[in-house]
Formats: C-alpha cells, sequence, structure tokens
C-alpha cells in the first residue's frame, strides 16, 4: 500500500509519501495545496482527471486489487478515515510565526485529550483579533466515526453564563435594567426570601457574582456550609453553630460496623451525581424554570458568601426577559446575530442542528458510554447552549475590543465597542467575598472568573491579567480565556484593538479540567506575539 500511495503522489507531483504525511505541510501554508484538500477540489484538477481517466492502465500494472484500492482512494479525494491533522487546521490570517505554538499547543491538546479519555476535542486560538489556529481532534460521533473538526457544535456549559452577562450589560447601559434593585422588581413571581428569620435582598449584582446565596445542585443546606469550612471558606458565627451542630449529630448517628460504613460510602457516591443534572422535563418559558429552586432557603446570606449557582444565572435570565420585553432566547438569538455568532443556539432536541457532537461520559466499569437525555431548558441562561470554537473566540474579541478601546486615545475611524470599556471592566474586576476554590489566583467578576496582574517577588513568576470561565455539563467540558496585551507605550501609540489572545476549547466529554491547557496555550501565542 505504500508503494501504492508513493507512485499516486508522483502522479500528482507531491512530495508527500503517504495520506498521512502531511503533518509538516500543516505548519506551512502549503497545506491547502497537499494531499489534504477536499474530494471536490481535488477532483477538479485537470492532472487528477487525466489520472483517473488512465486507471485501467493502473490496474493492469498494479494488479486487480491493489488497482481498486488507488481508484477508490482517487475518487475520495486521497484520504482514508479520519482526515490528516492539516486538512483540519485552518491557517487564517496571519499564521506566518506561529507554527511552533500550533504544534505545542497540539501536543499540548493531545496530551489532555488522551488523559482525560476524551472522545473528541476543538480547539481555536486568535492574535490580535485575527484566527490563527482551529482544530479538532478525535471524534465528535464514535459510533459513525465523524471526525471532530472546527464547525463541530457541542455543549459550552458554564459558558453560557458570560454570554448572558453581555446580554445584562448591554440593557443596563440602555437603563433598562437597574443592577441593585431587588429581583423582584423584575420577576415577582420569585418569592421575597428570609435568612435567619430576616428578609434579606437579592439583586440582579449579586446573582452577575454568584452572592445571592441561591443554591446550586446540591439541596443539603448544612452539607454546603461545610464543604465551604473545609476549603478554608469563612463562615458567620451562626452559620458555624449550624454545621458544628449537624457535625455532632452525624458522630452519635456514625456507622459502628464495616457494613453500614460501606452503605454510608455508596451514598455519598449516589449523592454525587445530582438528579437535577439529567433534567429531562421541558418548561415553556424560564419564568417556569424558577419552580425547580425558587422556594428553597438560602444556603448563605445575600452578598456575604460565594456560591457558584446555575439557578442563580436562571433567576437572571428572567430579569432580562422581563426587561427588554423579549423572551429570553430570542433576545440573546437576536445578539448573537449582532455579534456574527451564528453557530451559536439553544440546545433544542428536537430540530436538526448540523455538525452536532454526542455526548459521552464513563460508566462505571470505566468505559465510554452514550449520555443519557436531557432537557436543558431549566438553565439556558446558566449552561443551555451549543456553540463552536470560532463562535466562542468572536465573543472573546468582542469583549477584548470593547475593553481596550479605553486604552486608545485616538478613536478616530475606529467603530465602538458592543459595549462601553467603563462597563466590561466592570464585569472584568474583581467582586470582594468571590474567592474561588477552581484558581487560587481568581476571584469572581461579573459573570468571568478574572485574574489580576500582580508579581508578588522580583524575578518571580509574573502574574498576567486574564479573564476566563469554564464549563462542565453532561457529556461536556469547555473553557474560553481571554490573555490581554500588556499596555506598552502612550495611548496614542496603542495598536487598534482586539490586542492579545483569546483561546476557546470544548470537548464532548463531563469533567475535564481545560482551564490550565488553555491558558499554557495562551502564553505559548503570547510568546511568539510578543517576540
Amino acid at each position: 500500500m505504500l508503494q501504492i500511495f508513493t507512485r499516486s503522489c508522483k502522479v500528482f507531483g507531491e512530495t508527500c509519501r503517504n495520506v498521512r504525511s502531511c503533518t509538516l505541510l500543516a505548519k506551512s501554508k502549503q497545506c491547502r495545496t497537499g494531499f489534504s484538500v477536499r474530494s471536490r477540489l481535488f477532483t477538479t484538477q485537470p492532472r487528477v482527471r487525466r489520472t483517473l481517466r488512465s486507471a485501467p492502465l493502473w490496474v493492469c500494472a498494479l494488479g486487480v486489487s491493489a488497482g481498486s484500492v488507488l481508484v477508490l482512494w482517487l475518487k475520495h479525494g486521497g484520504s482514508f478515515g479520519e482526515p490528516c491533522e492539516c486538512e483540519q487546521a485552518e491557517n487564517g490570517h496571519g499564521t506566518v510565526g506561529f507554527h511552533a505554538a500550533i504544534a505545542q499547543s497540539r501536543e499540548l491538546l493531545r496530551r489532555i485529550k488522551d488523559e482525560a479519555g476524551a472522545p473528541g476535542i476543538v480547539v481555536a486560538v486568535s492574535v490580535d483579533g485575527h484566527p490563527v489556529w482551529s482544530e479538532g481532534l478525535g471524534y465528535g460521533d464514535l459510533e459513525n466515526r465523524v471526525p471532530c473538526r472546527p464547525e463541530t457544535m457541542m455543549r459550552i456549559a458554564s459558558i453560557s453564563k458570560p454570554l448572558t452577562t453581555a446580554a445584562v450589560a448591554q440593557l443596563w447601559e440602555q437603563g433598562r435594567l437597574d443592577l441593585d434593585a431587588p429581583v423582584q422588581k423584575y420577576v415577582p413571581e420569585f418569592p421575597t426570601k428570609q435568612f435567619d428569620g430576616e428578609d434579606v435582598t437579592i439583586t440582579t449584582r449579586m446573582l452577575l457574582s454568584h452572592l445571592s446565596g441561591i443554591r446550586h445542585y446540591e439541596k443539603n443546606v448544612q452539607k454546603v456550609r461545610q464543604e465551604k469550612l473545609k476549603k478554608g471558606f469563612k463562615l458567620s458565627n451562626g452559620q458555624k453553630d449550624d454545621v458544628n451542630e449537624n457535625n455532632k449529630e452525624k458522630q452519635k448517628k456514625s456507622p459502628t460496623n464495616k457494613e453500614d460504613k460501606t452503605k454510608e460510602k455508596e451514598q455519598k457516591k449516589k449523592e454525587f451525581d445530582q438528579e437535577e443534572y439529567y433534567q429531562k422535563e421541558h418548561f415553556e418559558n424560564v419564568v417556569r424554570a424558577l419552580d425547580m429552586f425558587k422556594d428553597d432557603p438560602l444556603i448563605f446570606k445575600p452578598g456575604t458568601t460565594f456560591l457558584y449557582s446555575t439557578h442563580a444565572f436562571t433567576l437572571l435570565s428572567a430579569v432580562v426577559e422581563r426587561a427588554s420585553g423579549q423572551r429570553f432566547l430570542d433576545y440573546m438569538m437576536q445578539m448573537f446575530r449582532k455579534l456574527g455568532m451564528l453557530n451559536t443556539v439553544p440546545e433544542k432536541n428536537d430540530p436538526i442542528i448540523y455538525h452536532r457532537s454526542r455526548f459521552y461520559h464513563f460508566n462505571k466499569r470505566g468505559r465510554v458510554i452514550n449520555c443519557p437525555y436531557v432537557d436543558n431548558s431549566y438553565k439556558w441562561a446558566g449552561g443551555g447552549f451549543l456553540s463552536t470554537v470560532g463562535d466562542l473566540v468572536q465573543f472573546g474579541n468582542v469583549l477584548l475590543y470593547s475593553y481596550q478601546m479605553a486604552q486608545k486615545k485616538n478613536k478616530k475611524n475606529l467603530l465602538p465597542g458592543f459595549l462601553k470599556p467603563q462597563t466590561v471592566t466592570m464585569l472584568w474586576t474583581p467582586v470582594q467575598n468571590t474567592e474561588v476554590n477552581c484558581n487560587k489566583d481568581g476571584q469572581y467578576g461579573m459573570g468571568w472568573l478574572v485574574v489580576e496582574k500582580q508579581p508578588k517577588c522580583g524575578q518571580c513568576m509574573n502574574r498576567r491579567h486574564y479573564v476566563s470561565h469554564t464549563g462542565s455539563a453532561v457529556g461536556a467540558s469547555s473553557v474560553l480565556l481571554v490573555l490581554p496585551s500588556e499596555p506598552l507605550g502612550t495611548p496614542d501609540e496603542m495598536p487598534t484593538p482586539p490586542q492579545g489572545v483569546v483561546v476557546a476549547i470544548i470537548t464532548n466529554l463531563q469533567s475535564v479540567e481545560l482551564h490550565d491547557t488553555a491558558l499554557k496555550i495562551a502564553w505559548e501565542f503570547d510568546k511568539v506575539r510578543k517576540a
């Protein structure tokens, strides 16, 4: 077979020796003239047509079996099975100089894919607003062997939260939404809440920063508070007393034999997979979805303790709906079109959505299996959208452009940003009492995780300012990271925004940690950018 491929290459005048040997060509703009071009481009070449016409001579020379394989190979664009890497890698604009960064980043991506056992993974990177790399590894559909490509659509999980935050920020700029008004001003269906016997106020600003006290998927109040104490979070004296009393009761009822301990261990493992993740009920609108949690007690007093909550963003979607006067999904789709995010849609199960991936997880035996059916209508705002890495990078650049317009003194001939610079600065500024356990360097802003520039000592790691958001849902993990360039010189000398690196990664397997990989990739491209 190698001889067949070699002889075929000579017919086409190429230097590749087999169908997989175009990896090196993927690192240059010659890739698109190599063997990885699509079959429709292949068969339009005159020399290809001549070769197909002379196929019978090849059959005589090589034998019936080998000649048949060759003819099939030529008709299908010279490729069998999964496309080679250079076909999937998008050169974009200005990729010259980034070849080493792409190769290094591809290796990082392969490692995390192999370590996690993810069926498929897709990445996109832009530098200074220009896409420089987009590629898929593995499969979007294992059963039908459909490879991942840049256009593969996957669940973006909690990256839906920054998208919703942008919609809230736009309404706030337009004067249609008050961030500090009680949420009942817009959603009277949500009851006034109490904490320790006193009425408390929940505002839109608190919802954006996960300071509302509204629960996440875990309903057990004492369990959540105990977990916070273990991780070093500060609780009020009353909350600590409740946790201590609960611990004493547990000690009295603690299992005394091995069988009871085994049962308790199995129960804890069962509780790890919260039932609400696998919600199958469809909600006609976001206000109806509030029924899942609106009558549950608050975990913490609003404004005091960070508690990540997808349900809080469901309440936020109801606020957006009432403030805008449109159905939440209609308003979001209108915003996506305006931002050029044409491949971002709510994940509905009925519509035919081209390039939609399948979603996977591991069973108890460690085998990859299909995820169960879920209906995400209960959490559109917090984790219910499908998208591509290209759309996510586009969104990151939209906000980066808006953010950096504040640093640009001469704005002549420049279009305004989607949001005002001051607005994005507000979103990308850490909020008090929002320490997160997933990133020791960061705090939560408004809809984004924020890491501030803070070198701790001379010659130590120079911590750069960047923002990001990760996501994890049934059969999906994701990350979007924006690394703005450091201001150099005077505002007059600043290049046209956006300036910086944006990275998006999505995979069709749940519980895959992608933040560190995205940050390393961003650093690789930033090194080349500054060189």
